[in-house]
């Protein structure tokens, strides 16, 4: 957990918060399915203000483009550091309902869900923007309720609604569709895709990342924050660091084409 707490704080650090992401199209040998057009949005990490801003988008994008089959995908670290993780996952649930939406899973819900069931997880959590969280849930957290954490495991499993309970109960590791996979962090190159384990798809980064390997698809992933989308010959990168920069990336992949909104 502290090589973890440490390589996503120096990622952090390396941000370049002042940027812009160009509206590019750029064309894959990978395709969604006919027909399809796929929406896929990196990190929020709290930041609601932004993700409702993302929905008007692809709303509206939709609304000017109609198309036969729409997917919308969400890439994981929904919560931590921003302020509204609980009006994110609101949101996000709202989605689910009425557009079907992907949610797979992020580190930073596999580190809530973890101390779901461990309390002394709190601490790792807490250095990662657990607190904000928390926070967000109602939680209190006055410096004698954190040297109890079973007291505040107790009281969030009392705040969670239960819809955010289901919500944690779909989310899913990855999501293929066509020749494109979603998750959250990347993939063990080399590894077949129903032998990748939960902890490399929500954490990795040096192996996958260095990587010029073909996967057989083109993975899309977030969790390694960058100045503007990423689009490489086997991965695309979309995490732009909402929490940090105030950018929310979603990639849009139609026919042979990547673009962002």
């Amino acid at each position: 957990m502290a090589r973890r707490i440490c390589e996503v704080r120096l990622r952090a650090s390396r941000l370049d918060c002042d940027m812009t992401i160009a509206a590019t199209t750029r064309a894959t040998r990978y395709r969604p399915p006919p027909a399809t057009r796929i929406y896929a949005v990196g990190d929020i990490h709290g930041r609601a203000d932004l993700l409702s801003d993302m929905i008007e988008r692809i709303d509206d994008d939709l609304g000017r483009r109609p198309v036969a089959q729409a997917v919308e995908i969400y890439l994981g670290d929904y919560i931590d550091r921003g302020n509204d993780s609980k009006a994110v996952i609101d949101i996000l649930c709202r989605r689910m309902v009425q557009r079907g939406a992907v949610c797979l899973r992020g580190n930073h819900e596999a580190i809530m869900e973890d101390f779901l069931k461990d309390a002394d997880v709190l601490h790792g959590w807490k250095q990662l923007g657990g607190l904000q969280t928390l926070t967000s849930y109602g939680v209190p957290l006055s410096p004698a309720a954190l040297q109890m954490p079973m007291q505040v495991q107790d009281a969030l499993r009392d705040a969670l609604p239960r819809t955010h309970i289901l919500f944690f109960e779909c989310l899913k590791n990855f999501h293929q569709c066509g020749g494109y996979l979603f998750v959250h962090a990347g993939i063990r190159p080399g590894v077949p895709l129903q032998a990748q384990v939960q902890d490399d798809l929500v954490w990795i980064r040096g192996e996958f990342l260095q990587s010029t390997a073909d996967h057989g698809c083109m993975v899309v992933h977030g969790h390694t924050p960058v100045a503007h989308p990423q689009i490489f010959s086997n991965r695309i990168n979309i995490d732009t660091g909402a929490v940090f920069s105030g950018r929310l990336t979603c990639a849009v992949m139609e026919n042979a084409s990547v673009s962002f909104l």
